[in-house]
């Protein structure tokens, strides 16, 4: 990694669309514990200047990163990806401790909340759930050690190189076929 380039300092915001504002606060703020700490709203889009009446919704985390909704107006959420299993696309939102991630297994369940887990991946273990948009997320809580961590991180890009080379070889003979 180049050393002149600055460093990205964290997750300001993600941003999603949603079908509906008021839905997607109550999930956000009153389920999960995230509360509504901003809300933009504009006929003009900044950014292209183009006319899109919309709100944007800023949920804050813990750590002072958002996740984020725009309410277009039209009682339409994202559609998911037609060729992509519905596990794929995820936003993972991180807890301190499994009591933790039991007792918002349990709140969310209590809401009537479909979870699936929790599931042990071996360096997180995490439950997985969808919000009112369709959109998946995880709630995870870190178990490795930093030793394991650590030889995560050095083994990453040996262990990236491997999974090209595999890729390259699988499209060749798919191509030759």
């Amino acid at each position: 990694m180049p050393e002149d380039l600055p460093p990205v300092r964290g997750l300001h915001h993600f941003a999603w669309r949603c079908r509906n504002a008021e839905e997607t606060r109550h999930f956000y703020e009153d389920i999960l514990g995230l509360p509504l700490v901003h809300l933009i709203r504009l006929d003009r889009v900044p950014s292209t200047g183009e006319h899109c009446p919309y709100v944007h919704l800023f949920f804050e985390m813990a750590d002072g990163s958002n996740i984020a909704f725009f309410d277009l107006g039209d009682d339409t959420a994202a559609e998911p990806s037609p060729n992509t299993p519905a596990w794929v696309n995820h936003i993972a939102l991180r807890l301190a401790t499994l009591d933790e991630l039991e007792t918002m297994k349990q709140r969310l369940v209590d809401h009537g909340i479909e979870v699936l887990g929790v599931t042990d991946h071996h360096f997180v273990r995490s439950i997985y759930f969808f919000d009112p948009n369709g959109l998946r997320l995880e709630l995870t809580v870190p178990v490795a050690s930093q030793a394991t961590l650590s030889s995560y991180r050095k083994e990453a890009h040996a262990a990236l190189d491997a999974w090209t080379e595999t890729r390259r070889h699988a499209v060749s003979e798919t191509h030759n076929a």
